[in-house]
């Protein structure tokens, strides 16, 4: 018997003749509640995943002036939408310290993955961006670290990060301003992915990306659960 991880409901598992005979891995979600989380679909911006007619979004291309086409960060792919039961759900896992409910999202987080970056894991890099000391030992957790366990079993940490405010409370414009909270500890010589849980302006990734090149990294993604 399963329940759902969200709200507990015992979670039936329909029988036809197509899976009769076939291992059918269960979902940790009800289907009513599954269909709460949008998965973004549709036209896109092909840099930040956006909801966007354009291949390219108006805020890429402002990245594309300030960087003067040079965009630090190739791309962002992103999953989901953020709405109210993504708020929520973002609310429980990071802040009220609900640890196990990103298994959720764990077989959807593996599954776009190779989809998007059809090459070996091995391949790149997959580095979560860190959380300082102060808020590491509040939160008891790295929520991207744990995103990218999903991936592979030795994420790379080559950063450091100063304690700041959180990102939560800033406004667009804060976020946008503040300066690069990141030290690299160590050179990273193949493509790189960045792990988060959500892209909301692309400033974060973009300083951790920005380093990652001045120190010769060929190429650098973002990869993350949420679009902002």
């Amino acid at each position: 018997m399963t329940y759902c991880f969200v709200c507990q409901r015992e979670i039936d598992l329909e029988i036809n003749w197509l899976n009769l005979f076939s291992i059918k891995k269960e979902s940790p979600l009800c289907i009513e509640c599954e269909k709460q989380y949008k998965r973004i679909s549709g036209s896109r911006c092909k840099r930040c995943s956006r909801r966007s007619k354009s291949s390219v979004c108006q805020d890429c291309e402002k990245w594309l002036t300030l960087f003067r086409g040079n965009d630090p960060l190739i791309k962002n792919v992103s999953i989901y939408e953020y709405n109210e039961q993504m708020k929520e759900f973002i609310t429980k896992w990071k802040y009220r310290g609900d640890y196990i409910l990103a298994e959720i999202f764990r077989d959807s987080f593996k599954r776009t993955f190779h989809h998007h970056f059809p090459k070996r894991v091995n391949y790149y890099a997959i580095v979560p961006i860190p959380l300082s000391k102060e808020r590491l030992n509040v939160r008891a957790f790295n929520q991207a670290y744990m995103l990218a366990a999903f991936l592979t079993k030795k994420p790379t940490e080559c950063f450091v990060r100063i304690h700041n405010e959180k990102q939560a409370k800033k406004t667009r414009y804060e976020r946008l301003m503040t300066k690069n909270p990141f030290q690299l500890t160590k050179r990273i010589d193949k493509p790189t992915i960045l792990i988060d849980d959500i892209y909301t302006t692309g400033r974060t990734l973009r300083h951790a990306a920005t380093l990652l090149r001045a120190s010769g990294c060929p190429e650098v993604y973002a990869y993350t659960l949420i679009r902002g």
